[in-house]
């Protein structure tokens, strides 16, 4: 159990504000300033620091960060299994195209093995990382780049990484150059997402960036995008399962472009995370 300074010290992380973190946790402001004193002293570091008149956190207190989250993890995780070892629970987190396209069956498999109690959080890989942090799951299917210094990982599967377009659209079912897709209407996921990650990873080895399409669209929503390249409204990139069973689509490809990237599995180095992605990988069997 995490003791009241190092609490403290977790909600100034969140806040990056003395006075809010008073008001979140009920206190003083002298009291927070002392808790995080307490701290510093023992571990014999500076935690925080005024740039401007702006606090930032020192690396020190990103390596406790990290390690306190870990510990507070585990101790939701302790607490769950005490009040209800009948069933494991199992928080999930999948990226949109993992989660709408990809892991259905894998779900359903755990489902059906009715020892598991499931939840899925559907999001971009920026919220499901914050929420990984924050305890909130024990895992999350990543589709875009992510520090691996700070999670423990396994692999998941490997997907193809293509253009998409309407089955009516010149591109379809062709091989074209680059600078041909930069003069087509481009619909790419908002910023924080797997696949805008891969993309922008994707122009900047050909000395491009998404600045280069004069006509584009961030749009955040899986289905529409579908729907406006079923209606030949523009083109996107992203992973081939979305067209896939879908007559209404096609995809192309880039010249002298193998696109392919990892889905990973990603989750807090302990040992009740490393259960649940055992658990996952062992009903995926």
């Amino acid at each position: 159990m995490l003791d009241y300074h190092m609490n403290t010290f977790l909600t100034l992380c969140q806040q990056m504000n003395y006075r809010k973190t008073a008001e979140v946790l009920n206190l003083t402001q002298p009291a927070i300033t002392q808790h995080i004193q307490y701290l510093e002293t023992y571990y014999g570091c500076k935690l925080f620091i005024y740039d401007k008149k702006k606090l930032s956190m020192t690396k020190e207190a990103q390596i406790l960060q990290r390690h306190a989250q870990n510990l507070e993890y585990q101790e939701q995780a302790l607490l769950k299994r005490l009040a209800a070892p009948e069933k494991i629970s199992m928080k999930i987190g999948a990226t949109k195209t993992i989660g709408e396209y990809v892991i259905a069956d894998d779900i359903c498999r755990l489902i059906k093995k009715q020892e598991f109690d499931i939840s899925v959080v559907v999001d971009n890989t920026a919220v499901l990382l914050k929420k990984l942090d924050a305890g909130l799951l024990d895992l999350a299917l990543i589709e875009g780049y992510y520090d691996n210094t700070k999670y423990a990982n396994q692999w998941f599967k490997k997907e193809k990484f293509v253009g998409i377009c309407g089955n009516m659209h010149p591109f379809a079912g062709k091989t074209v150059e680059l600078t041909d897709c930069i003069k087509e209407r481009l619909i790419v996921r908002e910023e924080g997402s797997g696949t805008r990650q891969i993309f922008e990873h994707v122009l900047s080895e050909h000395n491009f960036s998404l600045e280069n399409f004069q006509d584009k669209s961030c749009i955040d929503d899986i289905g529409l995008i579908v729907g406006l390249l079923e209606k030949n409204c523009g083109i996107t990139f992203a992973y081939r399962s979305i067209a896939e069973n879908n007559s209404k689509l096609a995809t192309f490809f880039l010249q002298n472009e193998d696109m392919q990237h990892d889905f990973s599995i990603v989750y807090l180095d302990n040992q009740y995370a490393k259960d649940k992605v055992l658990a996952f990988l062992q009903a995926e069997e």
